[in-house]
């Protein structure tokens, strides 16, 4: 009976299957619930992550710590999706708790249920426990963020804006200041991050002014204080002025610097003669008291006037670039402006009697001789050695070697989570006065300049640092214009100047172009090098922009720009829309609503009723600037 026991095999399907049903079991609910847990996970982390960028969002808005730490457990809740929330704990470490500062740090705890693996497990004796897993998401927000203001002061801005009744430069104040303001209080909540967010200001119109060191304050390096670049003695002409001719004063060139010989120059005597020199050189003479029946009793002799602070543009390539100036390339120097007194007698004399100026503008000091022609009345070196009188008329407010320099001068990045800081920014921002031309490159090149770590401004953070970002803003209200002279300026006998001089010197052909074959503006240009018209001038400029433009956003620096009351229906702005919308970079963060596969322009082409509220799009995009996943 036991043999036959033994060797009966009914009924083993059965129990095979009672033995083998434990790990089947086991195994479909430990596989069941293995992927629950994966999928819950999934959730978690996509929530994570949300929260993480939606927090940073707030935080850089200036939200309250409390608020935030609210508003990222109600966003983590909100996207856990079919996961419960009391099944998770969120821990949130702002950035201000951070010993590095600058990242916000979440960090999620999910506790895991198991459906099917607890039933598996008691058939065995054992106990399923919960499963814990967690994850942390860190959202670095920009440390640091450094934009220049570039905002047009030419006369234009004094329109009236469209929409409005107050003119447009005090409508840019208002929005400018307000961009300022709205930065200043996002940056303060960057607690441990030193200088988070800095503005610098270009004004500019036909120039731009960089500043004059106020005594006994030193000239900068990188101005050219001994005339080396080509462009320094491009208006002048020293050729009268030899030892023939005078032996105790006079003017010798080697190699490409002129000096002072002979001892009528005093302490000056054999030192490099410039442009700095000739503001030092000339005189004006004041009564101090007069006689009764007005004539001058006693008198000062004084210089005649201070160096404002503007400069030139440099010659190409460095025009359009941000290259560090530096002696051994004496092109990269930056030449003081020095607008030459015109042809005619702004004052007469026994010797100069003729009235004439010819039709130019600038006159505001007196020829040397009445025989010369009218090129050698305006070139001639002599003339600026004679002392003013006292009772020669003072010249127009806008005439002088400072004519074409009528902005404030450039302010240097300021920290604007300081108080001083802000008020620098925004008293110079009030300050602004609309006068004279467009010359948006040299405005756009100035504002590179200024946030660069290169000389001249060195108060940027390094170019290479990674974690901060470069921004110029620049705005117009109009194309670029450089004036034509007089209307027979480039007829025979004339000066042939070509225009007014600001900051690309005169454009006409009777100039030494020791480095150019043609004009300074004209040069990397399409346009018609012998074409001297406001319209050839324009065009140029324009190309001189889009040169820098692409310059500039090689270099990282992302460009933003915008229109302020120009349309698209008028030729000429249609043109400087196209030029602003091209030159800005692409946003990193909007879509092009017209074709949502490109990325937007930092373009806007604001009204005078709309440009506050383009500022504060201009705001909103500075703030994303600062976060980064």
């Amino acid at each position: 009976m036991i043999r036959r026991f033994l060797n009966d095999r009914r009924g083993n399907y059965a129990l095979m299957t009672v033995i083998t049903m434990v790990p089947l079991m086991g195994a479909l609910a430990l596989a069941i619930d293995y992927t629950d847990l994966l999928r819950q996970k999934q959730n978690m982390l996509n929530a994570l992550d949300a929260a993480g960028i939606a927090t940073a969002q707030q935080i850089v808005t200036g939200a309250t710590d409390t608020a935030v730490k609210a508003y990222a457990k109600d966003f983590f809740e909100a996207n856990l999706g079919r996961v419960k929330a009391a099944n998770t704990a969120l821990t949130v470490t702002l950035p201000n708790n951070n010993a590095g500062g600058g990242t916000l740090k979440l960090c999620a705890e999910l506790t895991y249920h198991p459906y099917f693996l607890p039933a598996a497990a008691m058939m065995i004796g054992r106990t399923a426990a919960d499963v814990t897993t967690s994850a942390c998401s860190e959202i670095r927000l920009k440390n640091t963020l450094e934009v220049s203001l570039v905002l047009d002061n030419s006369g234009s801005m004094s329109t009236n804006g469209s929409g409005t009744g107050q003119p447009r430069i005090d409508l840019l104040k208002k929005a400018a200041t307000e961009l300022v303001n709205t930065m200043a209080l996002q940056a303060a909540q960057m607690k441990q991050v030193t200088k988070p967010v800095q503005f610098s200001l270009v004004p500019f119109s036909a120039s731009v002014n960089v500043g004059a060191p106020i005594p006994p304050a030193p000239l900068p390096t990188w101005l050219d204080t001994t005339g080396i670049s080509p462009i320094h003695h491009q208006n002048f002409d020293w050729s009268t002025m030899t030892a023939a001719a005078n032996a105790t004063k006079w003017i010798e060139k080697v190699g490409s610097v002129y000096y002072q010989r002979g001892t009528g120059w005093g302490t000056d005597k054999d030192k490099e003669m410039t442009r700095f020199t000739l503001y030092q050189d000339m005189m004006a003479t004041t009564c101090t008291k007069k006689n009764s029946n007005g004539t001058c009793k006693t008198s000062v002799v004084a210089k005649y006037e201070a160096w404002k602070g503007c400069v030139e543009a440099r010659p190409y390539p460095y025009n359009d670039d941000d290259t560090s100036p530096t002696t051994g390339t004496p092109a990269t120097m930056f030449v003081p402006m020095f607008a030459p007194d015109e042809a005619g007698n702004f004052w007469t004399d026994t010797t100069r009697t003729s009235t004439s100026t010819w039709g130019y503008a600038n006159n505001w000091w007196i020829d040397y001789s009445d025989t010369l022609t009218v090129p050698k009345r305006q070139a001639d070196m002599r003339k600026y050695f004679l002392t003013k009188p006292w009772d020669a008329a003072a010249a127009a407010a806008d005439d002088g070697p400072n004519s074409a320099c009528t902005t404030a001068a450039i302010t240097p990045l300021q920290d604007i989570t300081t108080t001083d800081g802000k008020k620098i920014l925004t008293d110079a921002i009030n300050a602004m006065a609309p006068t004279g031309n467009t010359n948006v490159p040299e405005g756009l090149a100035w504002g590179w300049r200024t946030v660069s770590s290169n000389e001249p401004f060195t108060q940027g953070r390094p170019n290479t640092e990674r974690g901060n970002d470069k921004v110029v803003i620049v705005l117009t209200d109009g194309a670029n214009t450089y004036s034509i002279g007089p209307s027979n300026d480039m007829t025979s006998n004339y000066a042939k100047n070509g225009s007014t001089y600001a900051a690309y010197g005169y454009t006409g052909p009777n100039f030494p172009k020791p480095v150019e074959p043609a004009t300074r503006l004209f040069v990397n240009t399409t346009v018609a090098k012998t074409t001297y018209t406001a319209t050839n001038y324009t065009a140029a400029l324009d190309e001189q922009m889009q040169t820098l433009c692409a310059n500039a956003k090689n270099s990282n620096i992302l460009l933003m720009t915008v229109s302020l009351d120009l349309v698209s229906s008028k030729p000429a702005e249609k043109t400087a829309i196209d030029a602003l919308k091209k030159c800005s970079s692409d946003s990193r963060f909007r879509k092009d609503p017209t074709d949502p596969s490109k990325p937007a322009k930092l373009y806007w082409n604001a009204t005078g009723a709309t440009l506050s509220q383009s500022f504060k799009e201009i705001a909103d995009e500075l703030s994303n600037l600062r976060i980064v996943s």
